[in-house]
């Protein structure tokens, strides 16, 4: 993750990173009551994994698991860890507290005994007591010098260890053993209300205790592990990381024999759903339609398919079809049956990629995190906080939440929060501190800012409206500009007098058609001259208009017309524009400031410039999700007189190259939740400061919004032990992050999994983290058959 402003060597203080793939099917929103009779509370969506007891799971089998990309690293701990990184992690290191279906922290008793604040004076201290039958998969127990290696790595006192996020590990002030080596003591030098979140994952001191090993021995590899699986291999060509069952897991022994991750890009996902190359994958609502459309494929008994190749046929024209292929004219008839034989094919064909779709289920739950409208606050019109304001009021959330999740059969509910999701326990809606959607209110505060109506029309330069001196020296103009024109029309009377004259003598000289052949010629001559005479004065007078500082109402100068969105296409020229004879109007005396033009009608704009906002998205086919959204935004924000124009990028440079580097106005991308805000909220929503090399060290906080108040509030929760107290300082925070207006959370995102029907414990997980040594094949192993026979 690129960080921008963050001089090359210094440890990033952060623990979350961003997520850029969009959206991702019927569950009521649920709600219960508060203990203080605040009113109804919103409760986490269920997970969807086909739980089932171990009992009921078979033991063995291979499970192939979808991710987007090999990862560069098996280091979670690394700028290049990944989505990819944190799944495989997971079954193979110690994670200490990982979160549960209600996105809390929960100990892991695989891992501890027991793990607790035994003293806060003079200095907190955290004693952890270690599963005494824990060990590495060498042999060796896991214990403090484990502990000791991985704070001294991430500290972030050594710059020789490229460590990407260290929150946390530098408020550590020692390690120490306890009565052996299962007992470690941990103090730190001041307060850390989310000591929970450190040593998870636990790597090995072999990984991370020299920056050697740290910097490069886990980054294709990792020989020490101590999960429910063990590293069998990663294989780049082949797009793999294959586990298997690790011998000396003291814990309950893994269901599945092997869990290979294999390497599938999005858009290719249904392929290999049908292929029978995957058993799960996270897949988008075009792939998860197919699967459902799948459930209700019907096809033989001489009936047409429910959908797909044939599904339009009639019977009539099946009838026709069957007479053709049968008839007695041989040509007819042999492209009757070419045709015939093709369909059956495609239907065939079809057929088969339904029937191995068909061994698929959609298992659906939100994300655990949430999609925003991110507000770019560096500079620009939305460094007025007026204006960001201004855009969040036009907003109607509920109507973007809607569009994405309800065709699912997901809850809609935009989140109030931006530092938990419902159903957490640091959840509370502080929208307030912003407003609900106000269009009157939304105008008023752009026109408090100085947008107006009118403000996008340039004033005449070097003029003052009503001034004597404008209408002496117009009127001068005028009266030289008349008398210029009474010379061309004398002239002109003068010339059609002797053209008339030379014309009636012709006549009498020549009654002939060839006479009468030459008037005419005469004539279109004297039509030519006339017209191009008329042309020349024409453009003088426009020119003489322009110069005494006149407008003529509806005309556009260059740079008033507002650059056309994305797709409009010449939808946007005005009709007056197309009007033969260019644009029809009345000249206005001086100093009269121009009438929008069409483009700009019902346009906000200050001191002659139009408010028009840069919205990047990205443009790859996994991203239409984004860009629906995005095209409603636009809508929203036309409503209220502000434009946009859309620029779409490619996926891999969208984030890197615009949002973290500030290139762009508006644009749409993704935060996780956590269990931990005061320590992963802080760099997201820090007040940027300037950097030693005179750039601004923004960390995470993309939308270059942020005050003091806001840090010190983090800084408050952070150091906070109370859980309740540090709640209240974040939801604190919250408000005022929403009143601030840089960040406009929309809607959580959809999880959308497409699994095998004979998987069990896998799915839309929610919150929790997966328990590997659970996932199973509740029979024999996957049905899916490759829908193309020649696989």
């Amino acid at each position: 993750m690129a960080h921008v402003g963050v001089p090359r060597g210094t440890a990033r203080k952060r623990r979350s990173v961003t997520l850029l793939a969009t959206g991702v099917l019927t569950i009521p929103v649920l709600a219960g009551c508060s203990s203080g009779g605040g009113g109804p509370v919103a409760v986490a969506v269920p997970q969807d994994i086909a739980a089932t007891s171990r009992d009921g799971v078979t033991e063995g089998s291979t499970l192939t698991w979808a991710i987007d990309a090999v990862p560069a690293t098996l280091n979670t701990f690394q700028a290049d860890a990944d989505s990819a990184t944190t799944r495989i992690a997971g079954a193979l290191l110690p994670s200490l507290f990982p979160m549960d279906a209600k996105g809390e922290p929960r100990l892991n008793p695989d891992y501890l005994e027991s793990a607790k604040v035994i003293e806060q004076e003079p200095k907190q201290t955290v004693l952890y007591k270690l599963n005494q039958q824990a060990v590495w998969s060498d042999g060796r127990e896991i214990g403090a010098p484990d502990f000791v290696a991985q704070w001294r790595a991430l500290s972030g006192k050594d710059s020789a260890f490229w460590t990407a996020r260290n929150a946390g590990y530098e408020r550590i002030e020692k390690i120490e053993r306890g009565k052996d080596d299962l007992q470690v003591r941990v103090t730190f030098s001041k307060p850390y209300a989310d000591w929970r979140a450190l040593f998870s994952p636990l790597y090995p001191k072999e990984v991370t205790g020299t920056p050697g090993t740290f910097n490069d021995g886990a980054r294709a590899t990792l020989k020490n592990t101590a999960g429910p699986f063990r590293l069998r291999g990663v294989s780049k060509d082949k797009g793999t990381v294959t586990l298997d069952r690790n011998p000396r897991w003291w814990g309950e022994e893994a269901k599945l024999e092997s869990l290979v991750f294999r390497a599938v890009k999005p858009e290719d996902r249904a392929e290999a759903l049908t292929g029978g190359t995957v058993h799960v994958a996270d897949i988008d609502p075009a792939t998860a339609n197919r699967i459902a459309r799948a459930a209700r494929y019907r096809s033989g008994n001489g009936q047409p398919p429910a959908h797909g190749p044939g599904a339009d046929i009639t019977p009539a024209a099946a009838l026709r079809s069957w007479a053709l292929a049968h008839g007695s004219d041989e040509e007819a008839a042999e492209t009757a049956q070419a045709t015939r034989a093709k369909t059956r094919e495609a239907v065939a064909a079809y057929a088969a990629e339904q029937k191995s779709l068909k061994g698929f289920a959609v298992r659906k739950s939100l994300e655990p995190a949430y999609t925003q409208l991110a507000m770019n606050g560096g500079s620009g019109p939305l460094s007025d906080d007026r204006v960001r304001r201004a855009i969040a009021r036009a907003l109607n959330r509920q109507e973007l939440a809607d569009a994405v999740l309800k065709p699912l059969g997901l809850p809609a509910k935009p989140p109030g929060s931006h530092l938990a999701l419902a159903g957490q326990p640091a959840y509370k809606d502080g929208s307030g501190a912003l407003g609900e959607q106000d269009t009157e209110e939304a105008q008023a505060l752009l026109a408090d800012a100085g947008w107006t109506l009118d403000g996008a029309v340039q004033k005449p330069k070097d003029t003052k409206a009503g001034s004597e001196a404008d209408h002496s020296d117009a009127g001068k103009k005028k009266t030289d500009a008349e008398k210029k024109t009474e010379a061309e029309t004398k002239k002109s009377d003068t010339g059609k007098k002797a053209d008339a004259e030379g014309g009636a003598g012709a006549e009498k000289a020549d009654g002939t058609p060839e006479g009468k052949q030459k008037e005419q010629t005469a004539k279109e001559k004297e039509e030519k001259a006339s017209k191009e005479e008329k042309a020349d004065k024409a453009d003088k007078d426009d020119k003489a208009s322009r110069e005494e500082g006149l407008y003529i109402v509806g005309d556009e100068k260059p740079g008033d017309r507002l650059a056309p969105r994305a797709g409009d296409g010449d939808a946007r020229v005005a009709a007056q524009d197309k009007q033969p004879g260019g644009a029809a109007g009345a000249y206005a005396p001086a100093g009269t400031a121009a009438p929008a033009p069409a483009s700009l009608k019902g346009r906000l704009g200050k001191d002659g410039k139009p408010l028009t906002l840069r919205f990047v998205l990205p443009s790859g086919p996994g991203s239409q999700s984004l860009r629906s959204v995005g095209d409603k935004i636009v809508e929203m924000l036309d409503a209220i007189g502000v434009g946009t124009v859309i620029t779409k990028v490619a996926d891999d440079s969208y984030f890197k190259d615009h949002v973290a580097s500030g290139d762009y106005d508006l644009a749409l991308y993704s935060w996780p939740a956590t269990a931990y805000p005061a320590t992963d909220g802080r760099p997201i929503f820090a007040k940027p400061e300037p950097a030693t090399d005179g750039s601004l060290l923004v960390e995470q906080n993309y939308t270059r919004v942020g005050s003091d108040h806001i840090d010190q509030l983090f800084d408050r929760a952070v150091s906070e032990l109370d859980a309740n107290v540090s709640r209240d300082l974040l939801k604190q925070a919250d408000a005022r992050i929403w009143a601030a207006a840089g960040s406009i959370p929309l809607y959580q995102r959809p999880q959308l999994v497409a699994v095998d029907k004979k998987l069990a414990n896998v799915g839309a997980f929610g919150f929790a983290a997966p328990r590997y040594e659970d996932i199973g094949f509740t029979g024999g192993q996957a049905a899916g058959s490759p829908a193309d026979p020649k696989k």
